[in-house]
C-alpha cells in the first residue's frame, strides 16, 4: 500500500513538472508515413554497450531506410524515465516516447502513448520475452489489426539452463522452466517470433513446432576489410574481452578467464596482458584487476583496440542467441578464442579446430597458438570475411522487410 501512494505521488509530481516544462503531447509532433511501426525495449538501446542494443539498432536504421516510420517506447518507469540515447535516436529520425500531459494536465503515460497511436500502426516489434508477454494486449486492445512480433533476441530458457548445469543453483532451474513457459506463450500468440540464431531456431522447435512462424534475423555484421592502417600480426599485443556486465554469461567468462585460463596461459607467456572492456562493471568484477588483467570499464569507440590487440578471447560457458562480440571481432579481422557456446550461430569453417576450446586447458592451449605462430594468425584473420557472410546487411535487409510486407 505505501509503495503505491508512493508511486502515485512521484507521478503527480513528474506530471506537474511537465507541466512547468511545457511538456504537452501532441499527434503532431509525431511522424506518421504509409508504414509505422513501433518497437518496444526494456530500455532505450545503449548501441555502444550491449549487442542486443546494438541489433535493433541496427534493425530500426533498416527501417527509417525503407521508408518505415519508427515509434521507439522502452518500458521504464515514468519518473525514471531518461537516457542519453532518446536524443540520439530521434537525430536518426526515429518518433521516441517521453512522458508527457494532455490537454487536461494528466500525464500521457506509455500504456496511454500505445493508445494514442495505435490506428496508425501496422506492426508491433517487442524485443525480449517479459516485454512481449507485459504488452502484447495492450497493443492488440488498441488495435487489434497491429501484427505482433515476438524478437526473443535469445532462447533465454537454454541460457538459463545451461547456466544452472554449470552451477547447480536449483533457482536457476526454476527461472529457466518460468522463461520457457512464457517463451512458448509468446510465440503462441505472436504472428511472427524471431530467432537470432540458427541454434535458438531448432532449439525452440522441440518445444514450438511451427516453421512458417519462426524467422531467422541474426546480428548484422559487415566486414571492414584491411585498410593501410590494419596493424598486421607483430604490431600487435595482448588479449582483449569486451562484454557487458549486466549479462550474467559476460561475468562468469572473465572470471574464468582470469581464474582457470589465464594462470596456464602465463606459464608460457608471463608478459602478456588481458584488457577487459564494459560497461557497468560489478565489484565483484573489479575485485579481479590486478597488474596483467585490466578492468578498463566502458569504451565507446572500439576500432583503437580491435587494431591493436592479437587477440580476442570469448570463453563462454553459458549463454545463448548470436554473440555480438565475435562478430564484432571478425569485423576488424581479428582472430579469437571461443566456445562452442560463443560460436553458435557462425559456421568457422576450418577455422573449427583453430579457435574453439571447451575447457580451461584446452583455451589456454588454443590462445598460446594463436598468440605466438603467426601462420595460424593470419589464416584466422584471413577467414574473417567468409565467417560473416550470412551476416550481411543486404541478407537481413531483405528478411526484415519480408516480415513488415506479408
Amino acid at each position: 500500500m505505501f509503495i503505491q501512494i508512493k508511486n502515485k505521488y512521484k507521478t503527480f509530481k513528474l506530471a506537474q513538472n511537465l507541466k512547468k516544462e511545457g511538456k504537452v503531447f501532441s499527434l503532431s509532433n509525431f511522424k506518421f508515413l504509409d508504414k509505422n511501426v513501433l518497437i518496444v525495449d526494456e530500455i532505450i538501446p545503449e548501441f555502444n554497450k550491449d549487442s542486443g542494443s546494438r541489433r535493433l539498432t541496427e534493425i530500426i536504421k533498416l527501417l527509417l531506410k525503407n521508408n518505415i516510420s519508427v515509434f521507439l517506447l522502452a518500458d521504464l518507469k515514468q519518473y525514471k524515465y531518461k537516457s542519453d540515447y532518446i536524443q540520439k535516436f530521434k537525430d536518426l529520425g526515429v518518433n521516441v516516447y517521453e512522458p508527457s500531459i494532455d490537454a487536461n494536465g494528466d500525464l500521457v503515460t506509455k500504456e496511454g502513448f500505445i493508445t494514442q497511436i495505435a490506428t496508425k500502426i501496422d506492426l508491433a516489434w517487442l524485443h525480449r520475452p517479459m516485454v512481449f508477454s507485459k504488452f502484447q494486449s495492450i497493443v492488440k486492445t488498441a488495435n487489434p489489426n497491429i501484427k505482433l512480433v515476438f524478437d526473443m533476441v535469445d532462447f533465454h530458457y537454454i541460457r538459463l539452463l545451461r547456466e544452472y548445469e554449470i552451477s547447480k543453483n536449483e533457482t536457476l532451474k526454476v527461472e529457466a522452466e518460468k522463461f520457457l513457459k512464457i517463451e512458448l506463450e509468446n510465440s503462441e500468440i505472436a504472428d511472427t517470433v524471431i530467432a537470432i540464431s540458427t541454434t535458438d531456431q531448432t532449439l525452440l522447435k522441440t518445444h514450438f513446432n511451427t516453421d512458417h512462424k519462426v524467422v531467422l534475423i541474426s546480428n548484422i555484421h559487415q566486414h571492414l576489410g584491411k585498410s593501410n592502417s590494419f596493424n598486421g600480426f607483430e604490431s600487435r599485443k595482448n588479449l582483449l574481452f569486451v562484454g557487458s556486465f549486466r549479462h550474467d554469461p559476460n561475468k562468469d567468462a572473465v572470471k574464468y578467464l582470469k581464474e582457470q585460463i589465464m594462470p596456464i596461459v602465463w606459464q608460457q607467456l608471463p608478459e602478456v596482458e588481458v584488457n577487459i572492456i564494459g560497461s557497468y562493471v560489478t565489484d565483484e568484477i573489479q575485485a579481479l584487476a590486478t597488474e596483467k588483467f585490466n578492468l578498463i570499464g566502458f569504451v565507446d569507440d572500439l576500432n583503437d583496440c580491435l587494431n591493436t590487440h592479437r587477440l580476442f578471447v570469448a570463453p563462454l560457458r553459458f549463454g545463448a542467441g548470436i554473440k555480438g562480440k565475435i562478430g564484432q571481432s571478425f569485423e576488424h579481422s581479428l582472430p579469437l578464442v571461443t566456445s562452442d557456446v560463443g560460436a553458435e550461430g557462425f559456421n568457422f569453417g576450418s577455422q573449427n579446430s583453430i579457435m574453439i576450446a571447451n575447457t580451461a586447458e584446452e583455451t589456454a592451449q588454443k590462445i598460446v597458438e594463436l598468440y605466438t605462430k603467426q601462420y595460424l594468425w593470419e589464416a584466422a584473420s584471413a577467414a574473417s570475411q567468409a565467417v560473416l557472410q550470412p551476416f550481411s546487411l543486404a541478407i537481413t535487409e531483405a528478411q526484415l522487410l519480408k516480415i513488415i510486407n506479408d
